[in-house]
């Protein structure tokens, strides 16, 4: 498949893709950052994009004059369509502000079922700001994450340790300098048959616990000195920091804006990173319908997935091509190459 910029209502566009045969079911990934309805349009001046949803300064970007239930509406037309596009294994992650987000989980809550539902995600998008109003200051938005079933692509996404978590996390320290924790060796649960309850080192489990693995692989650790043994003589698996690639990741994510967007509320493109490294595959399809300045379409194709981009604003396909090219004076990503079509 080529990778696909359509300029048209996605709407539009989206009855388009699900005529094709090779694309319907085909998507693993959608991640859509709608219009957010505050009844205010976003414009573009002088090649830089303003913050400001009631500027009236420079040439308008897009429009995000729907509120209430047409917004409502507008929206769930959509994730019906995008729900038909996505493979069993795919997933959709939704960009909503706080003020609206909560009437659009409700709403894929329904499309999607409930049971899919994986995650409401923290994105803390700014710093701290002091505007004088009676309420607290808005650092954040929130992204809601669901998958078409429970067959989604996962890739466990791991989290550098800093240098607190480290000292806290792994206190015990080896003569060769190495940082490290132990955990038990056994779990809950007894087991009357297998490997898992047999003695080791002349010990049984604890009375309503197993060991977590076979005896043969406790004793190999115990060979390799990755065995703890307390004075009183228990047992304890060590775990090195050096040796782990990181923690996993919470629910709350500092991604902040770029300071100087090229698009109305364009997004981090560290952010997109994650989502795409984690519920997609090398060469799974990626999905943006709204996809503004196009980060998410640069982030698909810099990790080598397939991608279509879809918006309506001229401005919007015009600021996704510049960035698109830019990913040229990247030698490590694949060749760009895609097919351009204009409803």
């Amino acid at each position: 498949m080529n990778n696909l910029l359509i300029k048209a209502d996605n709407l539009t566009a989206l009855k388009y893709l699900l005529e094709n045969k090779n694309l319907k079911n085909k998507i693993d990934l959608v991640y859509i950052d709608p219009p957010f309805a505050t009844n205010g349009n976003f414009r573009i001046t002088n090649g830089r994009a303003s913050t400001i949803s009631n500027s009236r300064k420079g040439s308008i970007a897009y429009s995000d004059k729907l509120i209430g239930n047409d917004f409502l509406d507008f929206i769930k037309q959509r994730l019906i369509f995008l729900k038909e596009l996505m493979s069993e294994k795919g997933s959709i992650y939704l960009h909503i502000d706080y003020k609206i987000g909560h009437y659009i989980k409700i709403i894929m809550d329904d499309v999607f079922g409930m049971d899919n539902f994986r995650n409401d995600i923290t994105r803390v998008k700014c710093n701290p700001k002091n505007f004088q109003r009676i309420g607290y200051g808005n650092i954040k938005d929130l992204i809601l994450f669901y998958s078409k079933s429970k067959k989604s692509i996962w890739n466990e996404p791991k989290q550098k340790y800093t240098e607190k978590d480290i000292e806290k996390l792994f206190p015990k320290i080896n003569k060769q300098g190495r940082r490290y924790t132990t955990v038990p060796i056994h779990a809950p649960g007894e087991t009357e048959n297998g490997k898992s309850n047999q003695p080791f080192k002349g010990l049984y489990p604890p009375e309503g616990r197993h060991w977590r693995t076979d005896v043969k692989t406790l004793e190999q650790w115990d060979k390799e000195s990755l065995i703890e043994w307390s004075n009183t003589g228990n047992p304890r698996k060590i775990i090195f920091a050096d040796e782990q690639e990181g923690k996993r990741v919470q629910d709350v994510w500092e991604f902040k804006d770029p300071q100087y967007p090229t698009y109305p509320t364009e997004k981090n493109l560290d952010l997109l990173d994650r989502i795409v490294r984690t519920s997609s595959n090398e060469n799974s399809i990626v999905l943006d319908c709204f996809c503004g300045g196009g980060t998410t379409l640069k982030s698909a194709h810099i990790n080598n997935r397939r991608w279509i981009g879809i918006d309506q604003s001229e401005l919007a396909i015009k600021t996704t091509m510049k960035n698109l090219e830019l990913t040229k004076e990247n030698l490590i990503s694949p060749k760009l190459d895609y097919k351009f079509i204009d409803f």
